[in-house]
């Protein structure tokens, strides 16, 4: 019914009366609207969140559905962070609502019960002051009962600070010498960054991937101005000094028993273009067999991607050798190598790639609601999936066992698998002509057959090449933000680097006084021989490695390896200004 202004009282006090009814009753309006939007939004997180559990779990029962999973996985978390904080937003907007109604019920999400913070963060107590009478009464007769603590997590920004050594002179008033502290330890010769500093800078660089000009605004804004080639000079000098710690990694990667290899591009700038070079990763990873050696891997750098790389590389080692089918490693397998031939193991998630597309009817459903062109779902394709996930199975219940233990299973269960796969591929294979895609995917295998059954015969082999491809993520996802590398030297200097930062990610773990920092584990656990010639390196953190507190031993280590080192010789190349004081 629509109210016109005859149907309104003349009286004031009435039309004041009016108007508070109508607008408590705007207020209830608006917070029940408020309310029931909150409860919209806690229902969208709630589905996300539902549905981000399901696939994880999904993937974690089944296996990868797709080589998509990983990325979907992420964007799914993205969609449920936003639909959180919506949710979150809308409750409070509808609590201001309601507070401004009497009669509406507020709307409170349901939260899971948030875990304790952890232990090992410092505790800093605060005592509020207490009341000195009864609320009630007035009495100044109280006695503590209890009390009850609530817990908020802070942080303190990063602070820089300058530390000042002074070095006091003395003159002998018997001989007139004067006699002076020695100047404090640097990293760098005639240096002014501090441990704690240039190990910020190389994390930043290359375990964050965070170019250096982007660093310098960064610092720039905190109210410490360097400038880039500044920086520049640091990184250039700290890749001389770490060139030990390199080697000793490099020592412990290629003293092991199975290596795992691959490589990915680098795009290199070049004149009015950027031209592609390769960077080759060999990951030592022993925990799937229960090997006790820590796991770590070394990184290089080449112009292209020609077999004479992975053989210079690989000249001094004989082991298992497990890669994708590049022609560059053919001569690594031959039997007059010395030193002797590398035991060829396949990658069995690469043979199953092409069967996957070639039978993912999730990928063919969206093109076809996308209205695009679906391709045909191979049923082939399905069976040898289907067979090939059987072993990932198996493989799944003896992941970390012993290299022993792993090949009886193996032997019960992997291999009258593996033998009736070979058979169906040649049956159905002799089907097929020889441009379907389905039969290039097979002959892929059964030309590599034995390769591919080598994992049946050795308990220390690896179904997949996974270790060495996740071990390039972080050269692909800092592809995005440093884009090409400035020169091949460049290049060369940021490669073995990542090897430093590699070890640290395998072995995240809180240190003795309980905060957890990043510590290079390379040597941990090998023959007394390289225990005790790799000491350095076990459980120093980077910024331990580059300060004064370093062993005597490590530094004329050092000094005989830069003195020896000349710069034809060199693979790090430092920049040129270097050699000079840098500009503050």
């Amino acid at each position: 019914m629509t109210t016109t202004v005859d149907d309104l009282p003349d009286d004031i006090a009435a039309l004041q009366a009016a108007l508070i009814v109508e607008r408590e009753r705007a207020a209830r309006v608006e917070a029940e609207l408020a309310v029931a939007k909150a409860k919209a939004s806690d229902d969208q997180a709630l589905i996300a969140h539902q549905r981000l559990q399901i696939a994880k779990l999904t993937r974690q029962l089944y296996g990868q559905r797709s080589e998509r999973t990983v990325q979907l996985l992420d964007q799914m978390e993205l969609a449920f962070e936003e639909l959180e904080s919506s949710a979150t937003e809308d409750e409070i907007a509808s609590e201001r609502a309601v507070a401004k109604a009497t009669n509406v019920a507020a709307f409170t999400r349901k939260r899971p019960a948030r875990q304790p913070f952890p232990e090992h963060l410092p505790r800093e107590r605060i005592v509020e002051p207490g009341p000195t009478v009864c609320l009630c009464c007035g009495s100044p007769r109280l006695r503590k009962l209890g009390e009850d603590i609530t817990e908020t997590l802070e942080v303190i920004p990063r602070q820089w600070k300058v530390i000042q050594h002074v070095r006091e002179k003395f003159t002998c008033r018997d001989c007139e010498k004067v006699s002076q502290a020695p100047a404090p330890f640097h990293v760098l010769a005639r240096g002014w960054a501090g441990p704690s500093l240039l190990a910020m800078i190389l994390f930043e660089k290359f375990g964050q991937h965070q170019p250096l000009n982007r660093q310098a605004d960064r610092y720039a804004r905190e109210g410490v101005p360097l400038s880039l080639s500044t920086l520049a000079d640091q990184v250039g000098g700290c890749c001389a000094v770490l060139a030990p710690l390199l080697r000793r990694i490099e020592r412990h990667v290629f003293a092991a028993e199975r290596l795992h290899s691959d490589d990915t591009t680098v795009p290199v700038l070049a004149k009015g273009k950027t031209d592609t070079g390769r960077c080759w990763v060999y990951v030592r990873d022993d925990r799937p067999f229960g090997g006790p050696a820590p796991p770590a891997a070394m990184f290089y750098y080449s112009r292209d991607r020609r077999g004479d790389h992975p053989q210079a590389h690989l000249a001094g080692y004989a082991g298992i050798f497990q890669a994708d089918a590049f022609g560059g490693y053919t001569k690594l397998y031959e039997a007059n190598r010395k030193p002797g031939p590398l035991v060829e193991a396949a990658c069995w998630v690469h043979a199953r790639r092409p069967f996957f597309v070639m039978a993912d009817v999730a990928a063919a459903a969206r093109r076809k609601a996308e209205g695009r062109t679906t391709g045909v779902i191979s049923p082939l394709a399905l069976e040898a999936v289907r067979r090939i996930d059987a072993l990932f199975e198996i493989e799944r219940t003896i992941n970390g066992e012993s290299a022993e233990r792993r090949r009886a299973v193996r032997q019960e269960l992997s291999a009258p698998l593996v033998t009736d796969l070979e058979r169906w591929l040649r049956e159905q294979r002799r089907k097929l002509s020889r441009g379907n895609d389905l039969a290039k995917a097979m002959d892929y295998m059964l030309k590599r057959w034995p390769a591919f059954s080598q994992f049946l015969d050795d308990g220390r082999i690896c179904l997949s090449n996974n270790a060495a491809e996740r071990a390039l993520r972080g050269i692909a996802l800092g592809r995005k933000s440093w884009l090409f590398a400035g020169s091949d030297e460049g290049a060369s200097c940021c490669s073995p680097h990542h090897a430093i930062d590699k070890p640290s990610r395998f072995c995240w773990r809180p240190s003795g006084s309980g905060r957890r920092d990043r510590r290079i584990l390379a040597c941990q656990r090998t023959s007394s021989h390289t225990r005790s010639s790799c000491r350095i390196i076990h459980g120093a953190p980077l910024q331990c490695c580059l300060a004064g507190r370093m062993p005597s031993a490590m530094r004329r280590r050092m000094v005989e390896v830069l003195t020896a080192r000349t710069p034809a010789a060199s693979s790090i190349v430092t920049s040129p200004r270097s050699a000079r004081s840098p500009s503050r």
